[in-house]
């Protein structure tokens, strides 16, 4: 601990570093700001009465957990980064099925890249754009969601353009912390909206285990809480060392050549060289039947047939449906 703090202390020293974190701290404090400024005629109450960000379990609420409550808040910032993920992923798998962006990729260098970051740019509005009608349908579906003063025309208008100033806002902000701040900003306001809801969520644990006693529960759960971190940042920084043995090679000495030993060294490959996206894209699959299970079952409907074996845990249908 005595030198993690040191370290802390030696970081804060270096004033360019001082400079970063302090950019990148300004930087996510006006995202987080962003995400509770609420579109103009949104009504806030409506949307937390209908529970606007999903549950749990299902599409929405990992979409709302990725925004940090931005989506539940209909803010202008409630699309976040991911259409500028999207975009971006895109852009990279066009790379392998395209020669034009593959050219851009791998041989263009310098110019190359700033063509497909203005590329990636205008791709993200198009998807913003797309995904901002959606999410307006779907405020415009909650009762009292929207207020009846307000003309439809021009509160579609008006929310469609925020969404998306919202959006290239966010992106703009991802680039600077980027350039000027620590690096990987779109990952950074990814992970501040994932965590917002931390605190919140440890309070009323808290209080939960206080109240029902349960002292030895809540320090069980902060110590596998701790060690499931651990072992994912493990993970993440792990590599593989793969050794390589380099051929033994000719020496000039003198007037005379003599053999020199061969060089070994190691290939460093990472452990999880994929990332977190994986992981991500399964749990958005995985939230599929649920999310289509509630906008077709409204009221007390129940499901029924496939459709209420894929939302059943439990089923052997959904069991299989979570393994593929």
């Amino acid at each position: 601990m005595k030198k993690f703090i040191t370290t802390l202390q030696n970081i804060w020293k270096i004033k360019e570093l001082r400079e970063r974190i302090g950019w990148t701290l300004l930087m996510l404090f006006i995202f987080r700001f962003g995400s509770f400024v609420v579109l103009p005629g949104v009504v806030p109450a409506a949307l937390d009465n209908a529970g606007a960000g999903g549950s749990a379990n299902d599409l929405l609420g990992l979409v709302n957990l990725f925004t940090g409550g931005a989506f539940q808040n209909a803010s202008i910032m409630a699309l976040g980064i991911m259409p500028y993920i999207t975009a971006s992923i895109i852009i990279q798998l066009l790379g392998f099925a395209m020669p034009y962006f593959q050219r851009l990729q791998q041989k263009e260098g310098e110019s190359g890249r700033k063509k497909l970051q203005q590329i990636t740019r205008l791709l993200t509005v198009a998807i913003t754009l797309v995904q901002g009608g959606g999410y307006l349908t779907y405020i415009n579906s909650i009762p009292g969601a929207i207020d009846p003063t307000v003309p439809k025309g021009i509160f579609w208008l008006s929310s469609t353009i925020i969404l998306s100033a919202g959006t290239v806002f966010a992106m703009w902000l991802g680039e600077k912390i980027t350039d000027k701040g620590i690096g990987n900003g779109a990952s950074l306001l990814i992970t501040i909206g994932i965590i917002a809801a931390l605190p919140q969520a440890l309070a009323g644990e808290i209080a939960l285990q206080v109240s029902n006693n349960g002292f030895f529960m809540l320090i069980l759960e902060l110590a596998l809480l701790f060690a499931i971190v651990m072992a994912t940042v493990l993970v993440v920084q792990g590599v593989r060392r793969v050794p390589i043995q380099f051929a033994k090679h000719m020496v000039q000495r003198g007037a005379t050549q003599m053999p020199a030993a061969g060089q070994r060294d190691y290939i460093p490959i990472k452990v999880n060289a994929a990332g977190v996206m994986p992981i991500i894209f399964a749990q958005a699959l995985m939230f599929v039947p649920a999310t289509v299970a509630q906008f077709l079952y409204t009221g007390n409907a129940a499901p029924t047939g496939i459709m209420r074996q894929l939302v059943d845990p439990f089923s052997f249908i959904s069991s299989v449906f979570v393994f593929l």
